[in-house]
């Protein structure tokens, strides 16, 4: 598999996920909690995939890493946020939310990885 391959498909992944947080948020309540964690969501769950394109075009190996680390932190947030939602519960028996809190769980090992080999690779 190409360089380009593996980027196109994290990136791909990552723009599922948050096609998946967008559905979780619309299905949130219209309440107090559910109008805060849909806020959350939103911006922590759909922000990782806007930071990659940026990862993408980063203007050094440091700002590439920087960028990363950001990715890492919201996808961290989100699945915080996630097991709220699922715990309180603020969705009821909903797939995708036990979906999305799964493949944040996979995208989180992947940054982390990721992070971990550029930071490696730049004390070469």
């Amino acid at each position: 598999m190409s360089d380009n391959t593996k980027k196109f498909d994290l990136e791909e992944r990552l723009i599922v996920f948050s096609l998946l947080i967008l559905d979780i948020a619309e299905k949130l309540p219209d309440s107090r909690s559910g109008n805060h964690f849909s806020g959350q969501i939103l911006r922590s769950g759909t922000s990782p995939a806007l930071n990659y394109g940026e990862a993408q075009v980063a203007e050094s190996r440091n700002d590439f890493i920087h960028k990363m680390k950001i990715c890492l932190k919201e996808l961290k947030e989100t699945y915080i946020a996630l097991q709220i939602i699922k715990r309180k519960p603020l969705i009821a028996e909903y797939l995708n939310l036990d979906l999305c809190i799964s493949e944040c769980r996979e995208l989180v090992a992947i940054f982390i990885k990721s992070i971990e080999t550029a930071i490696s690779n730049s004390k070469k």
